[in-house]
């Protein structure tokens, strides 16, 4: 079960994600079920109702998503 600080940090996480961001995570989110968005469904949501079904995707697997490492910014 997820600590209620992870749930707090997983909350910040995915309340900060974009769009396209979203959209990768439910591709490659390893949830312990099937999960078969067609393009078309996941397009035509609002923001927030990606976030929401994919906070909850998240609670349910009780799994932090992965977060890309940042990347170094040229100087």
């Amino acid at each position: 079960m997820l600590q209620a600080q992870q749930v707090e940090e997983l909350i910040r996480v995915v309340s900060a994600l974009d769009r396209d961001t979203l959209i990768q995570h439910f591709t490659s989110y390893r949830a312990t079920f099937p999960v078969d968005f067609t393009p078309d469904f996941l397009t035509a949501q609002s923001v927030d109702r990606l976030r929401h079904i994919f906070l909850a995707m998240c609670l349910h697997c009780q799994r932090l998503p992965e977060t890309p490492a940042p990347t170094p910014h040229a100087a």
